[in-house]
């Protein structure tokens, strides 16, 4: 095979795609820490299949619209720091084949540098050892490989061969990896998307099938966050939820999206418009939805239309039993509902100055940060990272000319980021708060009279200050930093490890805290989660304020799930 033509290049995409969803679990299973998230494995799936579903639509595909599909559908749903990396090869490798109708090994030799130098790029402080190695050396051999064959699977199958080898290579690259006996789970993801593409490539018996997205995700009550808020609403001013995508081929510049924005509001409200590229993404409420269509189909034709009557829906809900409706109501608060604390969006009030969108774990910690100025929550962190589209969905709904994100975990800062790059019509500023605590922080040290970059420098100045404590459990045996872990084990991670194993979570936590206070150390505030009784909270707090008297002790409940303890030292 000496070419790969549009057709064959999907094949081999959603095969690829298909093969990272079938091992995600084991991928998970990699990760050097122990705790019971989904993690790269997860994110690396959903980042691709947010891909493969726009792919398997195609019909008749070229390399223009797949490349389209690939970089867009990757890029919104990328999670994670290896989703988002993930996502970047991809939106390097379609920008070298977009023009083209079939692909050489010369071709593919050069979108896997391109690929490798965007990822690169999107990563302010590369660290070798992970996938982005495992993905430039396979680009190296790639070169290497040109001038030595033009047959497609042979280049395939030796560039694959190198990539494992480089990833065999990542315990030595990093030490951390290596004592826990594992290699990258980055690279081992891209691995494993790599293997199914060439099965695609070799036309292996592979099941292609990729279920379409929902068109609304269901939340612990089974209704859409956003459907719930304006059904609360008796007086429904706009009666139809329209959504349709605009693929365009006319002229579609700055001046022609702020023109389409007027004309929808003079139509209805709650109004989101997303571009990237040639696709446009648009949700209104309207009493006459053929006026949003037809406007629309001026710039090109539509795709994934969605029309909901919300009166209907506002009738149904109306008659649903209250007996069920407290059973939800219990659940929630037996299980900490975030969303319960978002701020669904404040299209109906003015444009202010700036804002703040937080990513939040537990009811508990929804309301401290809606009581320190939030003006909206995306439910994630740990547990589950938000992806790129939910955050430029939580960019659109709040009304600021400002935004400052805090996402509140390192491995969600990368897709606030591409998030941040995306946003139009909005100064958007990522402080990169690695924890919890320290968005807290952040929000608290916000001064308004300062610019947006001097608030940035000032609030991460403050973040830097707090020590964070988590206290979990392990999933696995493993050895880090020189402890033993076994599953069920009790763990006290700090910020930059493991601080101790134990097999009692106070004991444990208190281990925990031992290593993070010293003398400097003022304030010590305790967060519980769903799985902590009030009784035993307040039992730790004794012992705390009895172990460190010097200290002031604030105890609150977090209501998040899997960490029993989150603890800040400042």
């Amino acid at each position: 095979m000496n070419t790969i033509d549009a057709k064959t290049l999907q094949r081999a995409f959603l095969a690829g795609a298909k093969s990272l969803e079938a091992k995600k679990e084991w991928i998970n299973e990699l990760n050097v820490f122990p705790v019971p998230d989904g993690d790269t494995g997860t994110n690396m799936t959903m980042t691709i299949m947010s891909a493969a579903r726009e792919v398997a639509a195609i019909e008749e595909p070229t390399m223009e619209n797949l490349a389209k599909a690939i970089s867009s559908g990757s890029l919104r749903g990328a999670r994670g720091n290896s989703g988002v990396i993930l996502s970047q090869l991809f939106r390097g490798f379609t920008k070298e084949i977009k023009s083209l109708e079939t692909i050489t090994t010369t071709t593919l030799a050069n979108a896997f540098v391109r690929a490798t130098e965007t990822a690169y790029k999107a990563v302010m402080k590369p660290k070798e050892g992970t996938i982005l190695t495992v993905a430039k050396g396979m680009a190296d051999k790639a070169v290497e490989l040109v001038t030595e064959t033009e047959d497609v699977i042979e280049f395939a199958q030796k560039v694959i061969a190198h990539g494992d080898h480089v990833l065999s290579q990542t315990p030595e690259m990093l030490p951390i990896l290596k004592q826990a006996g594992v290699v990258d789970s980055g690279g081992q993801g891209l691995m494993q998307v790599m293997k199914g593409c060439l099965d695609g490539l070799l036309g292996k018996e592979t099941d292609l099938h990729v279920e379409p997205k929902a068109e609304a995700a269901p939340s612990r009550t089974g209704e859409n966050a956003e459907q719930r808020a304006v059904l609360e609403e008796a007086d429904i001013k706009f009666g139809y939820c329209t959504e349709f995508i605009i693929n365009v081929e006319k002229e579609y510049g700055d001046r022609q999206e702020r023109e389409f924005k007027t004309y929808l509001e003079s139509i209805g409200d709650s109004i989101v418009v997303v571009s990237d590229d040639d696709v446009v993404k648009v949700h209104v409420h309207t009493n006459d939805p053929g006026l949003a269509i037809q406007k629309a189909l001026t710039f090109g034709p539509l795709s994934r239309m969605k029309i909901d009557n919300m009166r209907e829906e506002h009738e149904e809900r109306l008659i649903k039993d209250s007996e069920r409706k407290a059973r939800e109501q219990k659940a929630l608060e037996a299980v900490g509902d975030p969303e319960a604390a978002l701020s669904q969006g404040d299209e109906q009030q003015p444009r202010k100055e700036y804002g703040f969108i937080a990513v939040s774990i537990g009811r508990g910690f929804g309301e401290i940060f809606q009581g320190i100025g939030a003006d909206y929550l995306i439910e994630g962190g740990q547990t589950m990272n938000p992806s790129t589209e939910d955050m430029l969905n939580a960019i659109d709904k709040v009304n600021a000319d400002t935004i400052y994100i805090l996402p509140n975990n390192s491995n969600i800062i990368l897709a606030a980021e591409q998030a941040a790059s995306l946003a139009e019509d909005k100064n958007i500023v990522v402080v990169p708060s690695k924890t919890v605590p320290q968005g807290i922080t952040g929000i608290i040290n916000f001064v308004p009279d300062l610019s947006p970059q001097e608030n940035k420098e000032a609030m991460m100045a403050e973040m830097g200050r707090v020590k964070t404590g988590q206290i979990t459990y392990a999933v696995r045996d493993t050895v880090i930093d020189d402890k033993e872990i076994h599953a069920g084990d009790i763990m006290g991670i700090g910020d930059a490890g493991i601080l101790c194993v134990g097999k009692s979570v106070m004991d444990t936590a208190l281990d925990t805290l031992k290593a993070m206070v010293d003398e400097e150390s003022e304030l010590i505030t305790i967060y519980y989660g769903v799985d902590i009784e009030d009784e035993t909270a307040e039992k730790f707090l004794e012992r705390v304020e009895e172990a460190w008297p010097q200290c002031e002790v604030e105890l609150h409940g977090g209501g998040q799930p899997i960490y029993y303890y989150l603890m800040s030292v400042e």
